[in-house]
């Protein structure tokens, strides 16, 4: 390919995206409309019932507090590479290159898991339309429409995702305000969706773990901002800025739309509604698009489901452009071949981008061969793997802002020691919860056993402990590559270190 096409280049396109762009690319990869439909039925059925709401409120505030370590680190580093780069300023090169590993299989994990539900949709609403694809044809169709888009400059996509991303939250939104405006059959009802001993009912290990640990998974995605701090207009600022608004608006939205949602079907009765709207949770997104058309129109239910395909797809597009810019880091700090460090004309991670989509291809494509389920199996297992090694690099964030900042300065008290410090302890509490959960979660729970049980924490079966340990795996491998290439050192020294 000719040099003003492709080439091999120490940087991106610089000065492309504002706070507006960042906040559609994280806001996004969250897929508020995937997670309103699939998540938050099963959450309050499974977990703390009407209380729901609150547990999106908490595991919030748990991230405004990561968020303020994260944002002063994004004052004294910006690089593609945002996690691994901080985590080798606090801690060191071997544990920043550890660290890298952990979250490109992150990256990969939730976009692979995406690929495997925008299938299993795309199957499931065209069929009856008369065209029936099997889903790992859809997976194909979207996967080159990834693949193109990524390939164009990076305001392109963020102009895309910023269209999609607008008609999905405002769709929600409209829906929210005309069941609160309404009052539903209960009226407004904030103790039961916000009351602590009613979000922590159940305790940790009980009802209240299972719902904290699905909203958790909810907010996957929003660390990202950093990545585009290269690609940012002013990234000393706009990162900060950028980082507030999506956690403000994923958790504002989430805490909203689902209180909404209860007081639609009356909080005391909640749990029996969702259960007769979704079949049993065989449809749980029928609960929030049956709320759409009785308080809105039949049209908006409809409108809606398109809207969920388009999440879908908006959540592929954002996290092929964060995995990308991960290689790219990689490659350019040494760690990995310098091949994947390209950027091609318009300023995009070429490289990366070839990287994302070929192991996409591969992985999914191994899925179908074996001919396992695009939701039981490729799904949820992934979707488990990827809210695991993010909440592990998030706790290693967070050491490593306090470790940098004991040392440095460049942050007060707070900033860098008090709210990392409660930051790392409420990761932990998730990394705790994500696991005794992970049966649940992943669907790998043990023979004989019911994962929505309080007693069932911990009770995997052998895919599932598998699962479980791949980001330790990946964490481990990165560490020896740290350790036994040298040669990376200098490279590293120069860059994500600079």
């Amino acid at each position: 390919m000719s040099s003003n096409v492709e080439t091999k280049s120490s940087g991106l396109s610089k000065g492309r995206l504002g706070v507006a762009g960042i906040v559609f690319f994280v806001v996004a990869a969250s897929a508020p409309m995937a997670g309103m439909t699939g998540v938050v039925p099963v959450a309050a059925v499974l977990g703390n019932g009407a209380a729901v709401p609150g547990a999106y409120v908490f595991v919030g505030i748990i991230l405004l507090l990561f968020s303020v370590g994260f944002t002063a680190m994004s004052h004294k580093v910006t690089n593609a590479g945002a996690f691994f780069a901080y985590v080798g300023k606090g801690l060191g090169l071997n544990m920043g290159v550890a660290t890298s590993f952990v979250s490109v299989l992150a990256y990969m994990t939730v976009q692979f898991c995406i690929y495997g539900f925008f299938g299993a949709i795309m199957n499931f609403t065209f069929t009856p339309l008369g065209i029936d694809l099997p889903w790992y044809i859809w997976f194909v169709i979207g996967w080159l429409l990834v693949t193109l888009l990524s390939l164009f400059s990076v305001e392109v996509g963020a102009k895309f995702l910023g269209i999609l991303t607008s008609l999905e939250v405002l769709s929600m939104v409209i829906v929210a305000v005309a069941i609160l405006a309404n009052g539903g059959p209960e009226g407004w009802n904030f103790q039961a969706s916000f009351d602590p001993t009613l979000v922590f009912a159940g305790g940790l290990t009980g009802t209240a773990g299972i719902a904290l640990a699905f909203a958790f998974a909810s907010f996957i995605g929003f660390e990202s901002t950093a990545i585009y701090g290269e690609e940012s207009k002013d990234p000393k600022k706009t990162v900060r800025r950028a980082t507030y608004w999506a956690v403000g608006i994923i958790a504002g939205l989430f805490a909203i739309v689902t209180f909404a949602m209860m007081t639609g079907m009356g909080s005391s009765q909640a749990v029996d509604q969702i259960l007769e709207r979704s079949d049993g949770l065989l449809d749980p997104a029928a609960v929030l698009f049956s709320l759409a058309g009785e308080y809105v129109g039949p049209w908006m239910a409809t409108v809606m489901g398109i809207l969920l395909i388009t999440s879908l797809f908006a959540g592929l597009l954002a996290f092929q452009n964060a995995g990308a810019r991960y290689f790219f880091a990689m490659s350019r700090g040494g760690v990995l071949p310098s091949a994947l460090s390209k950027t091609n004309g318009r300023g995009a991670p070429s490289g990366g981008v070839w990287t994302m989509s070929i192991t996409g291809l591969i992985v999914v494509g191994l899925f179908a061969i074996f001919q396992l389920d695009p939701i039981a199996n490729l799904f949820y297992w992934l979707s488990a793997v990827a809210v695991l090694s993010i909440t592990l690099v998030e706790i290693l964030v967070s050491i490593a802002v306090i470790a940098y900042f004991t040392k440095n300065e460049g942050a007060n008290v707070w900033q860098g020691k008090i709210a990392p410090a409660l930051a790392a302890i409420g990761m932990g509490l998730a990394m705790y919860l994500i696991v005794a959960r992970f049966n649940l979660l992943a669907g790998t729970a043990a023979d004989g056993v019911d994962p929505t049980l309080p007693e069932s924490a911990f009770q995997l079966n052998a895919v599932g402990w598998f699962l479980v340990a791949l980001p330790l795996i990946f964490l481990v491998i990165g560490l020896i590559s740290g350790l036994v290439n040298k040669k990376e050192n200098s490279s590293l020294t120069s860059d994500m270190m600079s």
